[in-house]
């Protein structure tokens, strides 16, 4: 048996995996928006119509599963991000303060948008106490995030020659808006409240207070 049939069908199995991962978790994020962020792996498994065993075969555990989902909408976040802020860097502090108030603006509306998802990466109601890693459950998440903010961030105020000052400018950021949004959810959010916009414009304010003396 040649060797390059060997790495051939092993490449197509491996294709077949990542491609029945990215099924699962699909229909995990179909049950969560169906159920609600606190769906257990009994609904989930039933919404996508087939059994815990095939998720755990695939993801190991519900922590792994967590995992899948959360780079997920990871990816999702950043592309709504990237696509806010627009292609090329900013020019002046108008259209700095715009690629601030887009990136606030594109997070808040993804939020909006898919509420109970957003609630199951960071809250992780899925995770018993024993699965749950110490600290803040979505830290992975907002890192990720994070960083790429700093680089957009880092294209349109000066000071972008400074990999550390423009990190913190993406954590402190996206820190801000990711408690906001959380305290916006909890109180009921544009249906009891104001909407993205509004809030997205009021923390714009609060963040160029800070960062319009870098604006390039």
């Amino acid at each position: 048996m040649s060797t390059a049939g060997t790495d051939g069908r092993s490449a197509r199995w491996d294709e077949h995996r990542l491609a029945r991962r990215r099924e699962l978790v699909e229909a995990t994020v179909a049950a969560v928006r169906t159920h609600g962020a606190g769906v257990g792996m009994d609904g989930i498994a039933a919404s996508a119509g087939t059994s815990k065993t095939v998720f755990y075969r695939h993801f190991t555990d519900r922590a792994g599963l967590y995992r899948g989902v959360a780079e997920r909408v990871d990816g999702t976040i950043i592309r709504g991000i990237t696509r806010a802020a627009g292609a090329g860097p900013a020019s002046g502090r108008g259209d700095a303060r715009r690629v601030v108030r887009a990136v606030i603006g594109a997070y808040l509306h993804l939020v909006e948008d898919d509420p109970e998802v957003y609630r199951f990466i960071v809250n992780a109601p899925i995770l018993p106490p024993g699965e749950r890693p110490d600290g803040d459950v979505a830290a992975g998440m907002t890192t990720r995030i994070a960083e790429h903010v700093a680089t957009i961030l880092g294209e349109g105020l000066d000071g972008s020659d400074d990999p550390a000052t423009t990190r913190l400018w993406g954590v402190a950021l996206v820190g801000m808006v990711r408690a906001a949004a959380d305290a916006w959810l909890a109180e009921g959010g544009a249906v009891d409240g104001r909407s993205a916009d509004d809030l997205a414009d009021d923390l714009t304010a609060l963040a160029w207070g800070g960062l319009a003396g870098h604006a390039a």
